[in-house]
């Protein structure tokens, strides 16, 4: 079947079938690898191979999804939406972690030197990880529901799926893995906005506020333990974050559609003269 053929559902049945199958493989095999979880979790990269499996179907069709993903201009991915959306990472650990340490009175910070590994290496290797996930999940599936539904419509969907993915999560208690899911679907409401129409930079910087979201829970919060306060808060912090990406947004339309029409009236266009050059 061509490109222009497949419909998108087709194309989103494919990238998220391998995207969970090949996370639950890459899970399966890490621990035969030697590689650290700690350092990066294999099953990141299933995202990645999803994408994949849809270049080799339809080749015609990934350019057009992966759009801006690979460019990195500094006048168009780093200014305005772009450093927003990088800051606001480290807004949510911020929040979560204050509230945590509000509830439980500790902060439970985790001195990057007492890790098993260097700091230096688990940064550079779940920037990798994140961009894995991301050119799956912001790069292609987000542009992909974009050609039917709404940034804010399309950026939930995503979440939901985000968060499905994590099949792990739903091990734990309901009201973790409902944290969960909370911020997942927050966090994707955020990324979905902030890369909204942009042209460049989109998978450096998903995977960037992927990265610090990641490396912040690690040294500061204990989720990862099953402990459902911690990640109560942290799903709450992303709310919290997503509302004045959801209200920027909601305003610039409100705008957009209050422009009135340009249209010239009968009596204004300009009289030909004849004769004139």
């Amino acid at each position: 079947m061509s490109g222009r053929q497949v419909g998108w559902k087709a194309e989103a049945g494919v990238f998220l079938a391998v995207a969970f199958l090949a996370a639950g493989g890459l899970g399966v095999v890490q621990p035969g690898t030697g590689i650290p979880a700690e350092v990066v979790q294999l099953t990141q990269f299933g995202p990645a191979l999803g994408v994949l499996a849809v270049a080799l179907l339809w080749p015609g069709r990934i350019g057009e999804r992966l759009a801006g993903a690979w460019q990195a201009r500094a006048d168009t991915a780093w200014a305005g939406p772009g450093r927003r959306l990088l800051l606001t990472a480290p807004l949510i650990v911020g929040s979560a972690v204050g509230g945590y340490a509000l509830l439980s009175g500790d902060a439970r910070l985790t001195d990057p030197r007492s890790l098993a590994h260097p700091f230096g290496l688990i940064a550079v290797a779940q920037l990798v990880g994140a961009c894995g996930e991301e050119i799956g999940w912001r790069c292609y599936l987000q542009p992909l529901l974009r050609t039917r539904f709404g940034p804010l419509t399309a950026s939930v969907a995503v979440g939901l799926l985000w968060g499905a993915w994590h099949v792990q999560v739903f091990a734990q208690r309901p009201a973790y893995a409902a944290g969960f899911l909370l911020a997942t679907v927050a966090m994707s409401v955020i990324l979905g906005l902030g890369l909204d129409g942009m042209r460049s930079g989109r998978l450096l910087l998903a995977g960037g506020f992927h990265t610090l979201v990641n490396l912040g829970l690690l040294l500061a919060m204990d989720e990862e333990d099953g402990a459902v306060p911690p990640m109560l808060l942290f799903g709450g912090a992303c709310l919290l974050a997503a509302v004045p990406w959801v209200w920027g947004a909601t305003r610039s339309r409100a705008r957009r559609d209050a422009r009135p029409a340009v249209s010239v009236a009968p009596d204004r266009i300009p009289a030909v003269r004849h004769g004139a050059r």
